[in-house]
């Protein structure tokens, strides 16, 4: 697997990337993804200090990487350079903070009603504000009563099982931080869904995926992550377990980001990278007859459906969709934005909460010219930002298709 870096000469400056880009066509402080990534590494010494504080305001979504006709890893490369910046510069104790959801929901734990509770006060959220740059106005995720790992835990294994009759049929659930922590219920319907569509799901162990601390440029700690879950994860891998999650970007990053940006390239990171799929990914491609067997019951509603930028980045085009059109009455509507602007904590932050905003303008206004019920997407922060803004519920795709498998 080729490293970004090496893909900055494949770059002729054609700038598709920037015109594409929807931070830079909200904000100048942001000279676009060409100037700050692959033009800006070809001249750059690595001893030398990283000469572009713009970079900053990359939030990095992936569309100049997906758009770039010559194969460069724009996106890459940028937040790699990010990571340098953040080297450089003393980290501030909200991007920490920000950065570790699965410390967070710990730290809670023992009195998550009180946190829950005292967000919802303006005081709270002005002295967050105030304190540490986090948006009065940004979404925060409430913490849930019981993990899904404790509610599910006769399904939590340390080992994969030993291989059977049905051993074909053992699927290895990816929960990630929001559906452990914060959505158990998206966790619980995606086991479910499995479950009746003929697979046996256990959960092994894991760890947060670590991309809260990749975007911020906390490398260093999100390769400790990275590297626990390889450890983990590979041991299923081997024995030919599939790992699905639920959670866009944490599949992206095990597929993806461990061993691009990263850099982690060893054989059990590739294998545990083929053995990962988003949860419509291996519904479409591995469960595909027994999806052609459901008989799905009509549900009368219009929704907009935003697939995340996470969900493109896979390269895997929109499986879901696959499922969702086959539903009665479902009259669906597919998203016109790149972004919905959050980028996951990029949109919380007081300095960018705005610029994040303008990103998503596009999307909140189709979603009320169309005037829909509500709005899809398979990225937790997404959902959290969209319903933010709109005023609308904003469902996981997955839940839908457990309302029209009569599963709720």
């Amino acid at each position: 697997m080729m490293q970004p870096t090496i893909t900055t000469d494949l770059c002729l400056k054609c700038n598709i990337c920037t015109s594409v880009c929807p931070v830079a066509s909200v904000t100048d402080d942001f000279l676009g993804p060409k100037a700050v990534g692959p033009q800006a590494a070809r001249y750059q010494h690595p001893l030398q200090p990283q000469p572009i504080p713009s970079l900053t305001w990359c939030s990095g979504c992936g569309t100049c990487s997906r758009v770039c006709p010559h194969g460069v890893a724009v996106a890459e490369i940028n937040i790699q350079a990010k990571a340098h910046l953040t080297k450089q510069a003393k980290t501030n104790l909200r991007d920490h903070l920000i950065s570790r959801p699965e410390l967070l929901a710990c730290l809670a734990k023992p009195i998550n009603f009180l946190a829950n509770k005292s967000m919802s006060f303006g005081l709270t959220r002005w002295f967050l504000e105030k304190s540490l740059a986090i948006s009065s106005s940004a979404p925060l995720p409430t913490f849930a009563r019981t993990p899904l790992r404790s509610q599910l835990s006769s399904k939590c294994v340390d080992i994969p099982p030993d291989p059977g009759p049905d051993a074909d049929q053992v699927v290895a659930f990816f929960h990630g931080c929001s559906s452990n922590y914060y959505e158990p219920e998206i966790g619980k319907l995606a086991v479910k869904i499995l479950e009746q569509l003929g697979q046996k799901v256990i959960i092994p162990p894991q760890k947060c995926c670590g991309l809260p601390l990749q975007s911020n440029g906390l490398f260093k700690a999100a390769t400790r992550y990275a590297q626990a879950n390889i450890s983990l994860l590979a041991p299923f891998a081997r024995r030919g377990i599939p790992i699905v999650g639920a959670s866009t970007s944490c599949t992206l990053s095990i597929k993806h980001d461990y061993r691009t940006v990263l850099g982690l390239q060893s054989d059990e990171s590739h294998l545990v990278a083929s053995s990962t799929f988003d949860f419509f990914e291996f519904l479409t491609v591995q469960l595909a007859h027994e999806i052609d067997q459901l008989d799905l019951k009509p549900l009368i509603a219009d929704a907009l459906y935003h697939p995340p930028c996470q969900l493109r980045s896979h390269g895997i085009g929109i499986p879901a969709l696959t499922i969702l059109q086959r539903i009665p009455g479902l009259q669906l509507h597919l998203s016109e934005s790149e972004c919905c602007g959050i980028a996951g904590t990029y949109g919380i932050k007081q300095e960018k909460f705005q610029v994040a905003y303008e990103v998503g303008k596009p999307l909140f206004a189709q979603a009320q010219q169309l005037e829909v019920d509500f709005v899809l997407s398979d990225s937790e922060t997404c959902r959290w930002w969209i319903s933010k803004h709109t005023g609308l519920p904003v469902y996981h795709p997955l839940e839908i298709m457990a309302k029209a498998m009569d599963i709720i």
